[in-house]
């Protein structure tokens, strides 16, 4: 794929790319817009990202060696389990960014992650840190004498009028500086997402800060101070000495931005870590990988000896069927071993497995099983799941539910969508489960991989009522992102 080609595929999805298990080593992505590109397990290496909009993309798994990022900006993007092997983040916006799990050779220079931190580091800064820590320092002295100064001439002055006047303008400030702060927290992470110039978050926040500024006055003015300033003005030689009110507008703006940089910073300045720490993190990162590969539904050791023991009794007695099973078998092992890496698949795709493996064991117990795939709305095939989903839980209905029964076993598997959630649904008419069931092997695989790929967005769950069934929730929110 040509860049003008990309240019055209980002212009038709919406600026949404989804590309995802794509080799695009040495690409040149510099200066386009790939807001919230979907770039997972793909080969970027020593592709060009300067000055690219990686903001909320995902490009976890994927090999970033060599990457160039100069200047990007990939806040809240998703670098997980990436490789990052000599990648270049100078000037990078990494606010939000995960780097969980990414790694690097420990024969490389160091590479810099984001870490949040709080403003004792920042304040530790030379430069910057320096100064905001002298500004802040005058401030607060500034404030805390200013309170103590109109405190003590509350308690000493016998005007009551005086008195409220003066504790008007305390609760007044006080008020003032609480929303100017809270105001700024509240907004930052949105301005971040909202504006991609820092200049314009500034711009908004004060205009919100001014627009706050006669809302929390005037209110306070109206409810406390208003009838302390009336008796006061009546007074001939009582004037009140005040600047005028822009000037006090021009401090809570600059309070509000010093605030602003404040957190942002916070969330932007980066540490390095040892090579020890790096080590352990790619060790941590390979690790997953290889359990979300063991966990691709290994087909039982078990299950290939009863199939060509059929097959074998078989050659003599029923060639045909032989041939038929042989050539089941045949498919089944190609759908295992021709993933390619992949992780995923189509809802077709596993249930046509499914489908396949039902009919292999069909062979060998004869009349002894009957089955059915049922899917409510066809709509939900072209869902992208993880590949081995289901085979490992129809395996255990068989070895558990059908091959315990004399007479005639069912197994149904039913896929339907239900209250925001995709539900996926193997029932068979063995034994219940014991109340100790641990499921063995093939559905701990299924809760290990649900665990990894979706945490808290996906369950496991073993009934014996209404009926016997294995029931798997994903939330359907999931497997459409």
């Amino acid at each position: 794929m040509t860049r003008e080609q990309l240019i055209g595929t980002i212009g038709q999805n919406g600026r949404r790319l989804k590309m995802q298990a794509s080799d695009m080593a040495n690409f040149d992505f510099s200066g386009l817009d790939l807001t919230g590109a979907d770039l997972r397990f793909s080969n970027l290496e020593r592709s060009s990202f300067r000055g690219a909009i990686l903001r909320q993309a995902d490009l976890s798994f994927s090999n970033l060696n060599g990457a160039d990022f100069t200047d990007a900006d990939l806040f809240e993007a998703n670098l997980s389990f990436s490789g990052l092997e000599g990648t270049n983040l100078t000037g990078a916006n990494v606010e939000g960014a995960k780097f969980n799990f990414s790694g690097r050779s420990p024969y490389r220079s160091e590479v810099t992650l984001p870490e949040r931190i709080t403003l004792t580091t920042i304040l530790q800064k030379p430069g910057w840190g320096t100064f905001i820590g002298a500004v802040l320092g005058a401030l607060l002295i500034y404030g805390s004498n200013a309170i103590i100064y109109f405190t003590n001439l509350i308690l000493k002055t016998n005007d009551k009028a005086l008195a409220g006047f003066y504790q008007f303008l305390i609760v007044q400030n006080i008020a003032d500086g609480a929303v100017v702060f809270i105001l700024t927290w509240a907004l930052s992470g949105w301005l971040t997402r909202r504006f991609r110039k820092t200049w314009q978050q500034h711009i908004f926040l004060s205009w919100a800060t001014v627009i706050s500024f006669f809302i929390i006055n005037t209110s306070i003015y109206f409810w406390l101070g208003r009838s302390f300033v009336n008796e006061l003005v009546k007074r001939p030689s009582f004037e009140i000495q005040s600047a005028p009110w822009y000037i006090y507008v021009l401090g809570d703006i600059l309070i509000a931005n010093l605030f602003l940089y404040v957190l942002q910073q916070g969330r932007q300045l980066t540490r390095k870590l040892s090579d020890q720490e790096f080590q352990l993190l790619n060790l941590e990162k390979l690790k997953t990988r290889a359990e979300l590969d063991a966990l691709q539904a290994k087909i039982n050791p078990h299950f290939l000896y009863n199939a060509l023991n059929s097959i074998a009794s078989l050659v003599h007695e029923n060639p045909d069927q032989a041939e038929e099973m042989t050539l089941l078998l045949s498919k089944l092992f190609r759908y295992s071993t021709g993933r390619n890496g992949d992780l995923f698949g189509t809802l077709a795709d596993e249930l046509e497995m499914v489908q396949t493996y039902l009919q292999v064991e069909k062979v060998r117990f004869g009349s002894r099983l009957t089955f059915s795939v049922e899917v409510a709305n066809p709509a939900l095939n072209d869902l992208k799941l993880p590949q081995f989903l289901l085979q490992p839980i129809v395996e255990n209905a068989i070895k558990h539910g059908i091959a315990k029964r004399a007479d005639s076993g069912r197994i149904d598997v039913r896929i339907y969508e239900k209250t925001g959630e995709l539900h996926l649904c193997v029932h068979d008419n063995g034994p219940d489960f014991p109340d100790d069931m641990d499921g063995g092997y093939g559905l701990r695989s299924i809760q290990d991989k649900l665990k990894l790929l979706y945490g808290d967005d996906a369950r496991v769950e073993l009934q014996n009522w209404p009926i016997k069934q294995v029931l798997l929730s994903i939330r359907m929110s999931k497997l459409k992102s």
